[in-house]
């Protein structure tokens, strides 16, 4: 699953606000589960192995993941970390509706506990209240020089003053600018020949078409390509009114506008749901100049896009900048396979690049939401110290994996290093917003989402802002 449908799974949460109370414990809705949030039945391979407990003594945990694309990482995992450890693991894909709830009803009713557990970050706090993540206090020592801030932050829950960490991060979304660099190239030449028959027009005695010298050219073009990737949106539409468009290029950027996670980069410096844990309840900011400020710049970029939010869709995006129709798009991880499986099938003629997503102004910063993936201890586990040691090693030693096996990136971004692209998610990764914990807000997410369209389409950005963070306000202070 990819970010867009973890989102959804955040905007699902209103209807489970507050959980449910079974046998003392509360849960929330999540990524994956049975339909009637019973524990799935394991696959024949999962059962024979589960048989063998009553027949080897050795130490065995079960691991509950719900992303399919993992399956080759952590099968591979599970044979390295048995063979290192002499502990058995046992994996099973859970990819049905309700996820935690199969994670609570597991624990409680079933007699294969799953000791150790996937877990969407959003979802720790509803975890941790019902005794399903216990705080993991041997990270210190290794934690800090492993992950970025925001990984750390991610996985962390405020409970009565103290901070704990509940899970090992293991692997994250965000979003980055795409960028066509063959058609950069292009508008740098543009630029350059431009300038230099200006200075030969202003010479005495010089024919408007006389040719230069192409060294010069050259030269130029270097110094306008050295700085053509934008560093704030007035740069993209500064691109836009210069550049003569190549044959077959529709427009200079689209993105999926539709989405709150591909437009939060405007805002996201200037709003607050839970400070940076995501679970703080005084720390809410919504409404503020900047925040109004930026959704006005995103406004105005209507009349120069023409994007239809009702029809956009971030896979339509990436197959027109694939196609070469555009300049300029906003991508989440997964561009990159994409843009590199389009280069390995003859489908991309051009050279791309990946950079942070510019400023929204030169006084207003952009800041990406990023979604992170932990691995979480249950409290009902047996076996808590294997399982720690087990989320451990799959996040860390064997980090270096994930990526070749997945097509995820690591939490670890130092395992990122030689992958040019990847490395400046990482970047982007490390200042990024986490989704919030906080079980009340689950619904501001579809809230905001409307307001970005209602935003797009013309209406006042102040009042509908104003009217959110009233809202929301409201949700955290209700009884």
């Amino acid at each position: 699953m990819r970010v867009r449908d973890r989102v959804v799974s955040v905007l699902a949460l209103l209807g489970l606000l507050g959980g449910a109370l079974y046998g003392g414990s509360v849960w929330g809705g999540g990524r994956a589960g049975s339909s009637d949030g019973s524990p799935p039945a394991p696959d024949d391979g999962q059962e024979k192995a589960q048989q063998a407990l009553y027949t080897e003594e050795k130490e065995t945990i079960h691991f509950w993941y719900g992303e399919e694309s993992l399956t080759d990482y952590v099968n591979s995992a599970a044979v390295a970390f048995g063979q290192q450890e002499d502990i058995r693991v046992l994996p099973q894909l859970v990819t049905e509706s309700e996820y935690l709830e199969a994670v609570n009803r597991a624990s409680l009713e079933g007699e294969l506990v799953p000791d150790v557990y996937l877990l969407g970050s959003d979802d720790l706090e509803k975890a941790y209240l019902a005794g399903l993540a216990i705080p993991l206090e041997d990270q210190e020592s290794w934690q800090e020089e492993r992950f970025p801030r925001a990984a750390l932050d991610a996985v962390t829950c405020d409970s009565h003053g103290e901070n704990h960490r509940l899970a090992y991060p293991l692997c994250f979304d965000t979003t980055a600018l795409v960028y066509n660099e063959t058609y950069l190239e292009e508008w740098a030449r543009q630029q350059a020949m431009r300038e230099l028959s200006g200075e030969d027009q202003e010479e005495e005695g010089s024919d408007e078409n006389a040719s230069f010298d192409e060294a010069r050219l050259e030269e130029r073009t270097r110094a306008y390509l050295e700085n053509a990737v934008p560093e704030t949106v007035d740069d993209i539409l500064q691109i836009a009114d210069t550049f003569d468009l190549p044959e077959g290029v529709e427009g200079i950027m689209s993105w999926d506008v539709s989405d709150i996670f591909y437009n939060y980069w405007f805002v996201g410096n200037y709003i607050s749901l839970g400070g940076e844990t995501g679970d703080q309840r005084d720390l809410v900011d919504l409404y503020n100049p900047q925040a109004v400020e930026c959704l006005e710049v995103y406004q105005a970029l209507h009349q120069f896009f023409y994007i239809e939010s009702d029809t956009v869709t971030y896979d339509s995006v990436v197959e027109d900048f694939i196609q070469g129709h555009t300049v300029f798009t906003v991508g989440s991880t997964d561009v990159v396979e994409r843009l590199r499986q389009a280069g390995e099938d003859g489908l991309l003629n051009f050279d791309y690049g990946i950079a942070p997503l510019p400023r929204v102004g030169e006084a207003l910063e952009s800041r990406p939401l990023s979604v992170t993936e932990g691995v979480a201890v249950n409290g009902y586990s047996r076996h808590r110290e294997a399982a720690a040691r087990f989320a451990a090693f799959l996040t860390g030693e064997y980090g270096g994996e994930l990526y070749g096996r997945s097509g995820w990136l690591p939490a670890d971004t130092g395992a990122l290093a030689g992958e040019k692209e990847l490395q400046v998610f990482g970047q982007v990764y490390a200042s990024s917003a986490s989704l919030p914990k906080m079980m009340e807000t689950g619904s501001c997410w579809l809230q905001l989402e409307v307001l970005f369209s209602r935003v797009w389409n013309g209406a006042e950005a102040d009042a509908l802002l104003q009217e959110l963070d009233g809202q929301v306000r409201s949700q955290l202070s209700s009884p």
